[in-house]
């Protein structure tokens, strides 16, 4: 029997800019895929992606899908402008559809694990 679960992820970029988004977008989704067993045991159905306000020079959502990493729906939306919120910061949330036996394996990269400091 199958579940739905989801699994979250963030990445930090050092500046705004098409190259960096791409790479560093990229990177975190190769890790989530790889965690999470997506394409093996299990299924992507959806994923949400989130960017801070001072990323403005190109979607990581275009940059996944032309990647060709992943075949799922994609949505993008602007996290609030909160005072003293990490900075030039994406963020992920993918809706698997999986096995009874598998739990979510969350993955925060570079400045982004300051997010989740108990994955480390």
């Amino acid at each position: 029997m199958s579940e739905i679960i989801a699994v979250r992820g963030a990445t930090t970029i050092e500046r705004d800019c098409k190259e960096e988004i791409v790479s560093k977008t990229v990177e975190l989704m190769k890790k989530l895929i790889e965690a999470n067993g997506i394409g093996e045991k299990t299924h992507c159905v959806s994923i949400i992606i989130s960017t801070t306000q001072d990323i403005r020079s190109f979607y990581p959502a275009r940059a996944l899908r032309e990647s060709g990493l992943i075949d799922a729906p994609l949505f993008s939306c602007a996290e609030p402008d909160i005072e003293g919120a990490l900075p030039l910061c994406i963020r992920v949330m993918l809706t698997l559809d999986g096995n009874d036996s598998n739990r979510s394996k969350h993955v925060y990269l570079h400045g982004a694990q300051t997010l989740r400091p108990d994955l480390k």
